[in-house]
């Protein structure tokens, strides 16, 4: 199985990082997809210790809604990092990259700017992107279709949208990737959307180090603990889980290719 968003770069795992890619291994999580923040110089550069530690891993980056604000006014700036951090770490794909109206970190004018240009950088690059969105699930669809149905492709990053987002997800070709949350005792609405997603469209992450999944909760999370993700999935599709597991290992080589196949931007 693959964890198809993680966070291994994060000064989080800094002491540990070999122990967590071991245990990642061990547990059967044969890759990972590892975000970078393209306008963080030292977390891209510690992406060389993470293919160290573990060499499967592949990489996205691009500039968080969250640092969006820094970039009023100058949205080719941060274009400059995401293609360049792109570029360094041989990326599989653009992300995560998106809107974010549930906190006041950055105006939304500024996020919508600087998400539109990285969506048009992807394009142009022919590479996926991995979608944050929260409270603002009309304005990413709206930049999103913008780009083009077919043209623009990728993934919704730790879904917990409704429904109806699933469905309009869906219907622009993207991938819908479910989190720990899934596992927690209240996200019954979530684990629904889960079983409604198509077995082609589906994908699986940690989120880590956030997200830790029961029996982990409230823990630093780590890619091995896909695995309980995956498993409490399974149980709620009724499906095997090694089969699930080998059903999202292919969704994510289909979105994002193989390593012998990767973009190098």
């Amino acid at each position: 199985m693959i964890d198809s968003h993680c966070h291994l770069a994060d000064e989080a795992f800094a002491g540990d990082l070999d122990d967590v890619a071991g245990r990642a291994r061990a547990a059967g999580v044969t890759e990972a997809l590892c975000i970078l923040s393209a306008d963080e110089p030292d977390e891209v550069a510690r992406a060389a210790i993470v293919s160290r530690a573990w060499p499967a891993v592949r990489y996205a980056t691009a500039v968080h809604p969250h640092r969006a604000g820094g970039y009023a006014g100058r949205v080719t700036d941060a274009i400059a990092a995401t293609h360049q951090a792109a570029r360094a770490s041989h990326a599989a794909a653009l992300g995560e990259m998106g809107l974010d109206y549930h906190y006041d970190f950055a105006p939304p004018d500024v996020q919508r700017e600087v998400f539109d240009a990285q969506a048009g950088l992807a394009v142009e690059l022919t590479l996926p992107v991995v979608i944050h969105t929260r409270e603002a699930a009309k304005d990413t669809f709206d930049i999103l279709r913008r780009h083009g149905v077919g043209t623009i492709t990728g993934v919704m990053h730790c879904f917990t949208g409704t429904l109806e987002e699933a469905k309009q997800s869906l219907e622009l070709g993207f991938y819908v990737s479910i989190s720990g949350i899934a596992t927690f005792p209240r996200s019954s609405e979530l684990r629904d959307i889960a079983k409604f997603i198509p077995d082609d469209r589906l994908l699986v992450e940690t989120d880590a180090p956030f997200l830790a999944p029961i029996p982990h909760r409230g823990k630093r999370n780590e890619p091995a603990w896909v695995v309980e993700t995956l498993r409490r999935i399974a149980e709620t599709r009724g499906v095997d889980a090694i089969a699930l597991g080998a059903q999202v290992t292919a969704n994510f080589h289909a979105l994002f290719g193989r390593p012998s196949d990767e973009s190098t931007a």
